[in-house]
């Protein structure tokens, strides 16, 4: 959890300082801002998602300095959500190969949240019993 946290604030703090930075490390080409049209708003899009990762990693964060166990649970269905959805995304051609890589670490980020949580409620069965 503190993990995927901290890459979140890294990368969503990459993003408010240099958004082109981030498009470049999520595979998608970017455009200087004199070559941008009139009315394309990817910088603004950018910035928005970029401040919600940083939040959200945030919150990862102090969620595994709390070992926030309900949070962990919740957190499972909708990372596999997340990665359905940027996986069909690529899929359908709506965003770049790259993007791909996205989708696979909400997955295994998922996977292993679910898996740890799994190990450890079958660990405490054990002491209990």
């Amino acid at each position: 959890m503190a993990v995927f946290g901290l890459c979140a604030t890294a990368l969503g703090a990459l993003g408010l300082a240099a958004p082109d930075g981030l498009l470049a490390v999520m595979g998608f080409e970017a455009i200087p801002s004199a070559r941008r049209a009139e009315g394309d708003h990817t910088l603004t899009f950018l910035t928005a998602s970029s401040m919600a990762a940083v939040n959200m990693g945030v919150y990862y964060v102090l969620a595994a300095l709390a070992d926030w166990k309900p949070f962990f649970r919740w957190t499972v269905p909708f990372r596999l959500l997340t990665c359905a959805v940027f996986t069909a995304a690529v899929l359908a051609g709506r965003a770049p190969a790259g993007f791909l890589a996205v989708g696979l670490w909400e997955g295994l980020g998922a996977v292993v949240t679910g898996a740890a949580l799994r190990y450890e409620g079958r660990a405490r069965q054990n002491v209990a019993a």
